[in-house]
């Protein structure tokens, strides 16, 4: 009689997506080779949701992908419901796929009796059953430490970098950093393209949300071309602000470069209006064709995804996509 009972079954990934943005599940479940998981989805008539999953999942390592694209409530909602339908159909290992992260604007309090809802999000999503978390480009590095369970954390600056790279002309180039809270993402730039560092101040007032008073700038632009480097572009103001006080000051050309495209009210009015030639950003979020105008760039970032998820399905480092540098 044998001592243990094998089981000659292989591990199984599955990917499912939420309706946040099919787009970019597709192309993640393209560069893997795989087909999405079938799932029915809808919303009753007062607004509850509702999620099935058409195939076993029972013993996979499942990705749960979903962008928290407006409505920003109902998708994290939506992807909350799947990872419990996740949980109770005996999925092994429950990845959660945020490529642009909610709320994370609230990592901290800036006055008494505010709450800190970038951590409650991760509680949301460790209560539902996620075991692990992945996300791009969070809006700061500390969000990492709100959920109890490893985080892999993707970097959207060696794409939009590179792409930079390829647009513009070498040993002309400053990278400009829009407020304090991004001259360590701005460094990294630097670094990366081997360009000196300018930083606009500016002060926000904090009991009127997405107004920003650009007060001066701390570096070299005058003749050179100026990259305003940020993490997501809301409403526009900030780096339009930016772009002005960087000709004010003399700069050649102005490219902006985010990784999340909220373009949210009067954003693609301002940008289009703006004396910036480019403004880049990635598909973490969906930018349907009412929010696409003539100087925007979409880069792709189903590739990363797609190889951060192999890596971590085959157990490997998902700081080696980043040589280490995240």
């Amino acid at each position: 009689m044998n001592a243990v009972i094998s089981n000659p079954s292989e591990r199984r990934l599955v990917l499912a997506s939420g309706r946040a943005h099919p787009e970019l599940a597709d192309a993640v479940a393209e560069h893997l080779g795989i087909d999405l998981l079938p799932t029915t989805a809808y919303t009753f008539a007062n607004g509850e949701l509702y999620v099935r999953f058409g195939e076993s999942v029972r013993g996979a390592d499942a990705f749960v992908l979903q962008s928290h694209a407006a409505p920003i409530n109902e998708a994290i909602m939506e992807q909350l419901i799947m990872i419990d339908a996740m949980k109770r159909a005996s999925a092994k290992r429950i990845t959660v796929i945020i490529p642009s992260y909610g709320y994370a604007r609230q990592d901290k309090k800036h006055k008494g009796r505010e709450p800190i809802s970038a951590r409650l999000m991760a509680d949301l999503f460790k209560t539902a059953g996620a075991d692990r978390v992945m996300s791009v480009d969070l809006h700061t590095a500390q969000i990492q430490g709100f959920f109890d369970g490893p985080v892999d954390h993707l970097w959207a600056m060696p794409l939009l970098a590179d792409y930079v790279k390829s647009r513009t002309e070498p040993g002309n180039l400053t990278m400009v950093s829009p407020d304090a809270g991004r001259v360590r993402l701005t460094d990294q730039w630097s670094d990366h393209l081997g360009a000196p560092l300018a930083i606009i101040h500016k002060r926000r007032d904090p009991s009127v949300p997405n107004q920003v008073k650009v007060h001066e700038l701390v570096g070299d632009v005058k003749g050179r071309t100026c990259v305003l480097v940020d993490d997501m572009i809301d409403t526009g103001g900030t780096i339009v602000q930016a772009v002005e006080a960087l000709f004010e000051n003399g700069a050649k050309d102005v490219i902006v470069a985010a990784t999340h495209g909220l373009l949210s009210g009067p954003a693609v009015e301002r940008l289009s209006n703006s004396g910036a030639s480019e403004v880049i950003v990635t598909d973490t979020l969906p930018i349907p064709e009412e929010k696409r105008f003539e100087k925007l760039t979409v880069l792709s970032i189903a590739p990363l995804i797609a190889r951060a998820v192999r890596e971590v399905f085959d157990d490997g480092s998902v700081t080696s996509l980043f040589d280490g540098a995240v």
